[in-house]
């Protein structure tokens, strides 16, 4: 999917929400347990009580990969599932020498054929570029995290630029590859900072976790970091799929996907 394709999507559902399939099967309701394959099932219920109100689902690779073999069936059949219109972020944060990045693209782009990944840009350009050449598939580089930890080393301040690590990364990477291709990931718990890094990179893309369960605020994040291609995804996990426990689990998961997008139709209104 291209820009112009996404920003589409975001302009007719009057949304920029990304549903997080982080889908763990400790803490899907039990009466699915009993199907042939309970993730999926899962998934599949999601997708369709939400797929009117998100323009992207994020499913976050680490909850299929510990279930081995099947998680990996899973989590193809989740894909094959998903409307076509419908944005897709492989959340693996991939990374590492260029031949061994080159086959971590092709896993993800020629055989799951997902539309983006997340990447982690600590190993430098000849990590990254590798993502770079599949034609309307995008690399989302991670710039400034919400987790606790984020601080250890994306606030270090450079010794010659006087800027943090952090910026380093939203001002070096835009070298490698345009807005077309090229997004990052700026959580939603630094919504404090979410204008100053807009203007380090006033035409990408942000994929923005932390709202919801993680307690980001959507108006902050709107205010400061939308463009005039909206300029966000704004991801919420657990307080969507997770909504009820119960049999309306489907059911609530759609209202609350609602919720967030009709907020988000006011911002779109007014900033964008």
């Amino acid at each position: 999917m291209n820009r112009a394709q996404l920003f589409e999507q975001i302009r007719k559902k009057n949304s920029y929400l990304c549903v997080g399939l982080d889908t763990d099967i400790q803490k899907i309701p039990k009466h699915l347990l009993s199907s042939d394959d309970p993730v999926f099932e899962f998934n599949k219920q999601i997708i369709d009580a939400t797929h009117p109100y998100c323009v992207a689902y994020k499913p976050n690779i680490a909850f299929y990969e510990a279930l081995g073999p099947k998680g990996w069936e899973s989590l193809q059949k989740t894909l094959d599932y998903i409307p076509k219109d419908v944005f897709t972020i492989a959340d693996a944060k991939r990374g590492d020498i260029g031949n061994t990045s080159s086959l971590y693209a092709r896993a993800f782009f020629e055989q799951l054929n997902f539309d983006s990944l997340t990447v982690a840009p600590y190993m430098g350009e000849d990590s990254v570029k590798p993502f770079l050449h599949f034609e309307n598939k995008w690399v989302i580089l991670l710039a400034h995290t919400s987790n606790p930890g984020a601080s250890d080393f994306q606030l270090i301040e450079s010794v010659v630029t006087n800027r943090k690590l952090y910026e380093e990364v939203l001002l070096k990477s835009q070298q490698w590859a345009t807005p077309d291709q090229l997004m990052f990931v700026v959580g939603a718990t630094q919504a404090e900072k979410m204008q100053s890094i807009r203007a380090l990179a006033p035409e990408h893309f942000f994929l923005v976790p932390g709202i919801g369960a993680q307690g980001g605020d959507l108006k902050m994040v709107s205010t400061f970091g939308m463009n005039k291609q909206c300029g966000l995804l704004v991801n919420s996990a657990r307080a969507i799929i997770y909504a009820s426990g119960e049999k309306d689990f489907a059911t609530e998961a759609g209202k609350e996907a609602q919720r967030v997008a009709d907020e988000m139709k006011i911002y779109l209104d007014q900033y964008c």
